[in-house]
């Protein structure tokens, strides 16, 4: 024989929905801060790849085969196609100044930062906008 769950009086109902709003908080602010440095990893993964390619002469393929060894070291990652990476590369060199990145760019997503890139460019071939 089970016992009936009586019925939520106010307090149960007021505790449940201030709980409620503090794990939403608390999950809010958590992904706020993975995106942040998120942001953070790949412009700098974008600014080293820009650096050796400019002091080392390196060419456009060793970012393939930086793209080829960062997934197979780290499968369960998305993010670091070829194409991704030339865009961490080009974040970089957009915003050298890592402190704008961190004031600015680094409260905006990944992919907000990937078409304000796209547009910049556009905007500098005269092409106009987002693509």
């Amino acid at each position: 024989m089970t016992t009936p769950i009586p019925a939520p009086d106010v307090s149960y109902v007021s505790l449940l929905a201030e709980l409620k709003e503090r794990i939403r908080a608390a999950r809010l602010r958590a992904a706020i801060a993975v995106n942040q440095e998120l942001i953070m990893l790949y412009w700098s993964i974008g600014r080293d790849i820009l650096a050796r390619q400019t002091v080392e002469g390196w060419g456009a393929r060793v970012i393939d085969r930086l793209a080829a060894d960062l997934r197979r070291d780290f499968p369960e990652m998305t993010g670091l196609s070829p194409r991704n990476l030339k865009y961490m590369r080009a974040f970089a060199e957009a915003f050298p100044n890592e402190e704008i990145v961190q004031q600015l760019v680094a409260h905006l997503p990944w992919g907000h930062n990937v078409k304000r890139r796209r547009h910049v460019v556009s905007r500098a071939r005269g092409q106009g906008g987002c693509q």
